[in-house]
């Protein structure tokens, strides 16, 4: 897998069209979840998009999001593996090298997500712990999760 981030400015058009119409396929499509996907998170300045490549296909993506966009702390969020390419272990290289992002950029902050609640267990294994109830959003179960600074030093 050959690893890019960029900022929304460094996307060049096909790519961009490349991971929109992924996160509207499977965020929208295969869940069935009609929502806003394109927001304006996407073209903030600080935001990071975090592609993963495999033979020229982009197989996994993650939004990296600055402190104070959608969280206190750093935020991942977008979170998603091409189906194609769900029977490995890309879900969890995404999700180290989202780590690494928010760790490089913002050091001091704490990394917080708004997971899906049946992937609870998926992000646990990556240090992160529940600090909400469940809720619906978007008719999805989710929960708050957040990663420590301390806690993400060891991960």
């Amino acid at each position: 897998m050959d690893w890019q981030i960029v900022t929304f400015d460094a996307l060049d058009t096909r790519t961009l069209f490349t991971l929109m119409k992924l996160r509207v396929d499977v965020f929208v499509v295969e869940q069935a979840c009609a929502y806003p996907e394109l927001d304006a998170l996407d073209t903030a300045p600080e935001t990071l998009h975090l592609m993963g490549w495999l033979n020229g296909e982009l197989a996994a993506y993650a939004r990296v999001l600055a402190p104070g966009a959608s969280y206190s702390g750093a935020s991942i969020g977008r979170v998603i593996v091409a189906p194609a390419h769900r029977n490995g272990q890309w879900g969890h290289q995404l999700v180290r090298h989202a780590i690494q992002a928010c760790q490089q950029h913002w050091p001091h902050d704490d990394i917080e997500i708004g997971a899906q609640t049946h992937l609870q267990r998926f992000y646990q294994i990556h240090g992160f712990s529940a600090f909400s109830d469940a809720y619906l959003e978007d008719g999805i179960p989710h929960i708050d999760m957040r990663l420590s600074v301390s806690d993400a030093s060891a991960v």
